[in-house]
């Protein structure tokens, strides 16, 4: 009897089980902070003295009773006091540059990433996302018991942590991106306006045009459901900006492309090997559902009728599109299997990321120090003191993204067929094509807005209308 009770609740078991140990793992053993420990941070040191210390000072011999009196006296001095008093100003530039010419470089730990704003929303997000991708990763390996009804077969467990944090990373993002201090008012007027690009595209995309555009069969969503999808494409646009531009930045520095010739400054090979695959791959991964490039890699000659293969030929004989690639089934998995590695990669790389992030302040601190005689520190030292503050901040931008692309694409995935002839379900069947499509097109759509943001700015950058200071 408790042999048949389980075989029939095997899989809500199953997902219960995996959710609370997958929790208790996380939040024990602090996974999220100890996926950033061991980076590198810098802060300058405090200064030992009270006051403002003068970087040029009066010779302690000159006798002057007021100002007038003072200047009067500097340009009426022997040739010799002249000297002695250049000695004396060289003494004191050598000295300031030696106390203020200083940085400290710090592993990051539980107690420094426990300080910075933010870190409850990475913490939180992180968290659910990597319960909520497991969960969908055991559904994909399970698949649907139609034996077991709708509470049985388990599947609300992974929509529920799905969709939780599919919404409390949108959130942060959005706070994130409204936080005036994190970022330049020019950067937020920008996500603005690209952000209204993005809904007029969403609107675009679920008309009667997109299936000339875009590889994505979207008509059975209209009315409500449209604006709904146009609201969620103008809203990724506008929150990633920020994230894809200092992503674009850290890929800058990361693979040394200013020729710095700094060790502490870029990554080594292995790290540049992810920065480069994980670049390739969202600028690959978004043409694979553009329709005319599509079609490049798709053989019109694999499968269909004798007539359709005849016709396919007659009308391909000249062109080579349409003659060799894929056929449309595994086409399609090539799509999947490339968007699902473009977010593992780009998983992976939220480290070298967050590095490359603190590591512009240094190099900003590096070229402030070197830029004259008497070095401006004061704008590298609030560099290097944001960079630090904002920590989790660019942790939560980094990690975001792809994570949504991969608890997008765990949605896509799950069949809902064994839900059918069930009353609890029918609010869900009713929302079937946004269940089914949607999900897939917000994970490529996050996928093209980050590769059309990083290539934009890279090349900005090669072009040198902007620069890393």
């Amino acid at each position: 009897m408790l042999l048949q009770k389980f075989s029939v609740n095997r899989n809500l078991l199953l997902h219960v089980g995996l959710s609370l140990s997958l929790s208790f793992f996380i939040i024990f053993f602090k996974i999220p902070t100890l996926f950033l420990h061991g980076i590198f941070t810098y802060i300058h040191p405090d200064n030992a003295s009270s006051g403002v210390r003068a970087a040029i000072r009066r010779p302690d011999g000159s006798n002057s009773g007021s100002g007038l009196e003072g200047y009067r006296n500097l340009s009426s001095t022997g040739a010799a006091e002249i000297r002695k008093r250049t000695k004396s100003k060289d003494k004191e530039k050598v000295e300031f540059d030696e106390s203020k010419a200083q940085i400290f470089r710090l592993k990051l730990d539980e107690n420094h990433l426990q300080t910075r704003i933010y870190f409850k929303e990475y913490r939180d997000g992180f968290t659910f996302s990597f319960v909520g991708i497991s969960c969908l990763l055991l559904q994909f390996f399970l698949g649907a018991s139609e034996d077991s009804g709708v509470w049985g077969n388990g599947m609300f467990v992974p929509l529920l942590f799905a969709i939780f944090a599919g919404c409390k990373l949108f959130v942060s993002l959005g706070k994130v991106a409204l936080e005036k201090s994190a970022s330049r008012s020019l950067d937020r007027q920008l996500s603005l306006l690209f952000g209204v690009c993005g809904f007029l595209f969403g609107l675009l995309t679920c008309s009667s045009f997109s299936p000339f555009i875009l590889d994505f069969d979207l008509d059975q969503i209209s009315g409500l459901g449209t604006f709904f999808v146009a609201m969620l494409m103008g809203c990724f646009s506008g929150f990633l900006f920020i994230p894809a531009t200092k992503i674009a930045r850290c890929f800058w520095l990361g693979t040394d492309q200013i020729r710095c010739n700094l060790e502490m400054v870029y990554c080594g090979w292995f790290s540049r090997m992810i920065l480069y695959a994980s670049q390739v791959t969202l600028f690959f991964t978004t043409l694979l559902w553009i329709k005319p490039l599509a079609e490049i890699f798709i053989n019109k000659n694999i499968g269909g009728s004798a007539i359709e293969h005849m016709l396919n030929e007659i009308e391909n004989d000249d062109r080579l599109a349409g003659n060799i690639g894929f056929s449309k089934a595994d086409f399609a998995k090539l799509r999947l299997w490339c968007l699902a590695l473009c977010g593992f990669l780009q998983i992976i790389a939220v480290r070298q990321n967050l590095q490359m992030y603190l590591n512009e302040a240094l190099l900003s601190w590096y070229q402030r120090l070197h830029a004259g005689k008497v070095p401006e520190l004061d704008f590298s030292r609030a560099k290097v003191f944001l960079h630090n503050h904002y920590l989790c901040v660019a942790s939560l931008q980094f990690f975001a993204p792809p994570a949504l692309v991969l608890l997008f694409f765990g949605l896509s995935q799950i069949s809902i067929s064994s839900l059918e002839g069930t009353s609890l379900a029918s609010f869900i069947l009713s929302c079937s094509p946004l269940i089914k499509k949607v999900p897939l097109l917000m994970a490529w759509w996050i996928v093209s807005v980050m590769s059309i943001y990083t290539s934009v700015t890279i090349v900005l950058y090669r072009r040198g209308v902007l620069y890393v200071s």
